[in-house]
């Protein structure tokens, strides 16, 4: 990933994330600024936004800041350069792929919400329709 820094509302507009939230996930241990400039603005990486984004995308699924962290610490184990034996490996990928599955089921969950909603904009609009006049003869 690139090594140039961008300050918070660089972030905030790449990820669509408000200042307020980017600081609350750092005070979680979500994610930490990569630097400090010397006046003591945050400074983000690439590899910073794209965690923001992991966090993101896991919020609007029902995940929890535990959660979040838990397949975060995962997945900066599988990513770091040090080696994993076999079994340590096996068992970092089998937390992802559980998390892999509980999003899978919750956007299915999503699918079914998203489908009655557009029932029910449907029902709506059909009843602001004009009612078919009587025909006289």
């Amino acid at each position: 990933m690139d090594d140039k820094h961008m300050q918070i509302g660089e972030v905030a507009a790449r990820t669509e994330l408000s200042l307020r939230t980017i600081r609350h996930y750092e005070e979680t241990g979500l994610v930490a600024p990569s630097a400090r400039s010397q006046g003591g603005f945050r400074l983000y990486t690439e590899t910073d936004v794209a965690r923001l984004m992991v966090i993101r995308r896991m919020k609007p699924l029902g995940f929890t800041l535990d959660q979040m962290r838990d397949l975060l610490d995962a997945t900066d184990r599988l990513d770091a350069d040090g080696a994993l034996d076999a079994a340590e490996r096996e068992a970092l990928l089998e937390r992802v792929r559980a998390y892999e599955q509980a999003a899978t089921g919750q956007v299915e969950k999503l699918r079914v919400q998203l489908s009655r909603a557009e029932d029910f904009a449907a029902t709506l609009r059909s009843r602001l329709e004009p009612a078919p006049t009587a025909v006289r003869s």
